[in-house]
């Protein structure tokens, strides 16, 4: 007994385990470096061998696991999230997701579970905020959002062991069935009442290539001259037109008092396009005929819009700009859309409503599956899923098919006796 109370010198990396002079079992457990590079080592004591021997093993199971606690003061879920969004995040996702993740961050993930340690947040925690934002008014969609911010988060702190596990992949986001509306894409009639009114408006053919070929709104107001081949009739897709984004430009001394976008002397702080991200985005795409007639005109009322603007002619190689030329902005083109719907008399619905109306129409045109993934953009691992999203069944196809479903079981229904003497000239 005396001799197993001996401390014994070990080897690097192995657990020291001694009878103290306090006739407690201790132990120094090594769990790595400290930032500074120098060893960490975890103290332990127990009353017994035995117990201290298990707590060791467990210990030594976390640090080869890579889920053990680091050394220094353990961060809050607050303090991570606004190191991670602004050191880890922000330098390698877009600028989009990027604002995305920045606002489920500051409007309800830190004001909501903040102040949990981050290696004793619970999924219930997260699980109780999501109720609480719903019940405060915030759709299922804004507590996903706050859900798959706080997963891909806490997912980092794991794999950089700052926790040991991720409590937001346990945690249930609320369902979102309450907040999707069934989509009707436009009917062929809708679509040509629309051609009608788009005809008298500038920028016409920008309409079209979202109702006939289903391009996005950035991929459309990202176009430039260059991505456009009249002559052998296709376009090709590859970035897309961000939302712009401002700071002040005034003088911190005499502030304008406005918002930074409506500051007299804004600055913009973000790029006007990115380069599409995916294989399947970066596509070429057919124009019909009438479409690339559209794009001849268009070009040739650009030319004359640039004489007549003279110097006020904001350079660009835009397909779409503004009138006094450089790029259209997302929000000026949403509110044009619903300002076309009202002219043309078409219900209200989503600038987005017209691209599942181009998916459609290619569906009804029995355009190959492979091809209308490539005209959609969308990447095989989920086109099949796509299409069932946006690709939507009308009411006379439905009926033609039960039709047919009647006439192969039952047989064809039989003739009534008007039909019969009918046949008979009678």
């Amino acid at each position: 007994m005396e001799e197993q109370k001996k401390r014994t010198r070990r080897a690097n990396g192995e657990s020291a385990i001694y009878f103290g002079k306090d006739e407690r079992w201790h132990a120094r457990v090594p769990m790595g470096y400290k930032d500074d590079g120098t060893p960490y080592r975890r103290h332990l004591t127990r009353p017994t061998r035995k117990e201290l021997v298990d707590e060791v093993r467990r210990l030594e199971k976390q640090r080869d696991e890579g889920s053990a606690r680091q050394p220094g003061k353990p961060w809050t879920v607050e303090k991570w999230l606004l190191h991670w969004i602004e050191n880890i995040a922000k330098p390698v996702v877009s600028e989009n997701t990027y604002d995305g993740y920045e606002v489920a961050v500051r409007v309800h993930l830190v004001p909501g579970v903040g102040k949990h340690r981050i290696d004793r947040l619970e999924p219930e925690h997260l699980e109780s905020l999501y109720r609480r934002m719903q019940t405060a008014g915030s759709k299922a969609g804004t507590a996903h959002q706050a859900h798959r911010t706080a997963r891909t988060a806490l997912g980092e702190a794991v794999r950089r062991g700052h926790a040991s596990k991720n409590a937001a992949a346990l945690a249930k986001p609320p369902r979102m069935e309450e907040d999707e509306k069934e989509v009707e894409p436009y009917s062929v009639e809708e679509v040509q009442r629309l051609l009608l009114e788009v005809n008298k408006r500038r920028n016409s053919a920008r309409w079209m290539l979202a109702l006939a070929l289903g391009l996005r709104q950035g991929e459309t107001l990202g176009l430039r001259w260059e991505d456009v081949d009249l002559d052998n009739e296709y376009l090709k897709l590859r970035r897309n037109r961000l939302r712009p984004k401002y700071a002040h430009g005034c003088s911190d001394s005499v502030p304008c008092g406005r918002k930074a976008g409506y500051c007299p002397d804004r600055v913009q702080t973000r790029r006007e396009t990115k380069n599409t991200k995916s294989r399947a985005g970066r596509r070429a795409v057919p124009l019909p005929g009438p479409l690339v007639a559209m794009l001849r005109s268009h070009r040739d009322e650009q030319e004359r819009e640039r004489k007549i603007a003279g110097d006020l002619w904001t350079k660009s190689d835009y397909v779409f700009t503004k009138p006094l030329g450089g790029p259209l902005s997302p929000n000026t083109d949403y509110h044009d859309w619903k300002r076309l719907l009202e002219d043309a008399a078409v219900r209200d619905g989503r600038l987005h409503d017209a691209r599942h109306t181009a998916g459609t129409v290619l569906m009804l045109l029995s355009v190959p599956d492979r091809v209308i993934d490539q005209i959609m953009g969308w990447e095989p691992g989920g086109a099949a899923r796509m299409r069932a999203r946006y690709l939507h069944v009308p009411d006379h196809l439905l009926k033609e098919v039960a039709r047919k479903i009647g006439a192969a079981i039952w047989g064809a229904p039989e003739t009534t006796a008007v039909d019969k003497n009918q046949d008979n000239g009678s």
